[in-house]
């Protein structure tokens, strides 16, 4: 058995923010974007994550023969996310999904609520495998802490299962609320900090039984509680921050080491 918190939180940007920045502006099919000269998600800040690597996981979990085997979870959460959308009453001509992997927000949307859709992943193969939606989608290779858009692109940002990875999650928060135009909306869920606690739980115990001490196996995660301060600081007003608890049954740890391995999850 495992357990997921997943954090689900809805902010509206209010007026405008900061100063502006000199971001390129996309146009075309698709694009590829790096952080920009002398920049680094670790600048200043402890970096858990090597997004390098990340980026080799995701990439070879989109080749795997059958990707959707795993994406049951991913669906699921872009799901909820997708009916989050559709409790807002007004179209959006133009949307940004952080994190999208293979489309597992987009599929659930239509062309009446979103009119244009940009993808934005670290991984090209996810975006290559994307699943087939009706919205007008372009696909763009970019990292989430470092967003290609100006100022005030878009009038709703989305992200499922995604920024847990980030290494500068107040950044990615930053980034999303600048290229959100003013009165914009972002919908986002992330894994919370009580995510895979029996296994976390269970490899503590056995390695203090046997070493005398431990150290973690599994990826941080943020406590749900900070989530409402971060995304204040970032300067998102009307927050909502919901917990939706997911619990999957496993046979034994290496069912769940097989699957967790294979969603690129942790």
């Amino acid at each position: 058995m495992a357990g997921g918190a997943v954090a689900l939180a809805r902010a509206l940007r209010a007026g405008c923010g900061g100063g502006r920045r000199g971001l390129w502006a996309l146009s075309g099919a698709s694009a590829a974007a790096s952080p920009p000269a002398g920049a680094s998600p670790s600048s200043g800040a402890l970096s858990p994550f090597d997004r390098r690597l990340k980026r080799k996981q995701k990439n070879w979990a989109a080749l795997q023969a059958e990707p959707a085997k795993c994406d049951y979870l991913r669906e699921e959460v872009g799901s909820r996310i997708a009916d989050r959308v559709f409790d807002i009453t007004r179209t959006f001509p133009l949307a940004l999904d952080v994190g999208s992997g293979r489309g597992y927000i987009a599929q659930h949307l239509n062309k009446e609520t979103i009119e244009k859709l940009i993808q934005v992943d670290i991984a090209e193969n996810a975006l290559k495998n994307a699943v087939e939606s009706e919205i007008p989608t372009v696909s763009v290779v970019a990292d989430e802490e470092f967003l290609p858009f100006k100022e005030d692109t878009f009038d709703l940002v989305v992200s499922s299962l995604s920024l847990h990875w980030v290494n500068d999650l107040p950044r990615a928060f930053r980034e999303i609320h600048q290229v959100l135009k003013p009165d914009g909306v972002f919908i986002g869920a992330m894994f919370g900090g009580d995510t895979l606690y029996e296994l976390r739980c269970s490899l503590q115990l056995a390695e203090l039984e046997r070493e005398g001490g431990f150290s973690p196996h599994v990826s941080p995660f943020t406590a749900v509680s900070d989530l409402g301060h971060l995304l204040s600081r970032a300067g998102f007003t009307t927050l909502t921050v919901d917990t939706d608890e997911i619990q999957v049954n496993y046979p034994g740890l290496f069912e769940l080491m097989e699957d967790l391995q294979a969603k690129t999850y942790f």
